[in-house]
């Protein structure tokens, strides 16, 4: 059973804050043409649906968690394997939330960059957080991380 860390870097934070930044900065540089109403008004109401969404999904998670003693950081061991709440329908509801949190921004204010970057920084986090952690996981609680990857989508 393993103690070290999947991450020395807590990438996903940097890499979600980093594409809204560059995604601001595009739109400044670069608009992109969004769609006119009465659609951008539909749009701007799932963009609030998927903001509400996310939020309530870090809310969940987070507190789950908080309360098994488990860290939230990705540079810390996992203390306890969480497979309630949030984490029943997502192994990464974080994740998740991060990047309908984006989504979300994108649909509210029309920037196709919010969506591009969403899905650069979704696909990085993947690659430079979950496929590790995923591996951390499995090394310190083995069967029952297994099994319960099995039950549970990666994403949702």
């Amino acid at each position: 059973m393993t103690t070290t860390p999947p991450n020395r870097f807590p990438w996903p934070p940097f890499l979600f804050i980093s594409a809204a930044a560059l995604a601001v900065i595009c739109d400044f540089l670069f608009p992109l043409p969004w769609l006119s109403s009465p659609l951008s008004d539909l749009l701007l109401a799932i963009g609030a649906i998927c903001i509400f969404g996310a939020l309530a999904i870090d809310i969940s998670a987070m507190g789950k968690m908080k309360s098994a003693k488990t860290p939230i950081l990705p540079t810390k061991s996992a203390e306890h394997l969480i497979t309630t709440g949030a984490f029943s329908f997502s192994r990464n509801p974080i994740y998740l939330a991060n990047t309908m949190l984006m989504f979300g921004v994108a649909l509210i204010y029309g920037s196709v960059w919010f969506i591009l970057f969403g899905i650069a920084a979704a696909f990085a986090t993947q690659k430079l957080a979950i496929e590790r952690e995923e591996l951390h996981l499995a090394q310190r609680f083995g069967k029952k991380y297994l099994d319960y990857k099995k039950r549970v989508r990666r994403w949702i």
